[in-house]
């Protein structure tokens, strides 16, 4: 089975640079693999460097040496090189990312914002608002906020609405920043749920998860980050 991930000796650091160019070393040394069907949780104490990690992944981050191997549509690309427009193809067709806090466009109802990327792919609108719909009421959103933006929504809401526009592409590789950190508990088993249909579809998911029962029902394998810790 090839690995949809491949990590070998990535490391990232970032300069201060109005602390007079100090550079802060934050992760070193990180390397493991994503097969098909597999969730890697990222475990470690806040600071750790899990969320750089993920966001090296999607390309948020460019690594400072290593390598960020991604199995997109049959062929590797390395992230830590790729060209800008190599890293948008990479997050359009094959890796989703579900962010601790919801980033929205302003005014734009939460159905369309759940819809955009279906129809970003060739979706007609009606067919992606139709799933659209579908999502945010497994989610228990209430209907009367589908036609309502977002930004005016709890935290628990935004969080419903970012999870629903994560998850409904169909997308073969899941980056997860803490999804469940803002639900209730009855919130928290759907997402659960929707990871473990992503599973069974052969989605390779890397996922934060400080809860530990949430993190027991989700992963695969368990990795402590703070094995790669950057000394100062």
């Amino acid at each position: 089975m090839t690995a949809m991930i491949e990590i070998n000796n990535a490391e990232k650091s970032f300069v201060m640079h109005l602390q007079g160019g100090v550079k802060l070393p934050v992760v070193r040394g990180v390397s493991f693999d994503v097969e098909p069907g597999e969730c890697v949780v990222l475990a470690g104490p806040s600071g750790a460097g899990k969320s750089s990690i993920l966001k090296m992944i999607f390309g948020n981050y460019r690594c400072d040496a290593g390598r960020i191997g991604i199995n997109h549509q049959g062929v590797q690309i390395d992230l830590a090189t790729a060209e800008p427009r190599q890293i948008l193809s990479v997050r359009r067709f094959t890796i989703g990312y579900v962010s601790q806090f919801l980033r929205a466009i302003p005014r734009v109802p939460a159905l369309d914002v759940v819809a955009e990327p279906l129809v970003a792919n060739g979706a007609t609108r009606d067919a992606a608002r139709k799933r659209s719909a579908a999502m945010l009421q497994r989610l228990n959103l209430p209907g009367a906020l589908w036609g309502l933006p977002p930004a005016t929504f709890s935290g628990g809401e935004q969080q419903r609405v970012n999870i629903a526009r994560g998850f409904l592409p169909d997308l073969p590789i899941l980056l997860l920043d803490e999804p469940t950190a803002s639900l209730d508990a009855a919130n928290c088993a759907v997402v659960t749920s929707l990871i473990a249909e992503k599973k069974r579809r052969g989605a390779a998911i890397v996922a934060i998860a400080h809860d530990e029962a949430v993190r027991n029902s989700i992963a695969d394998t368990v990795i402590d980050v703070t094995q790669f810790a950057a000394a100062a």
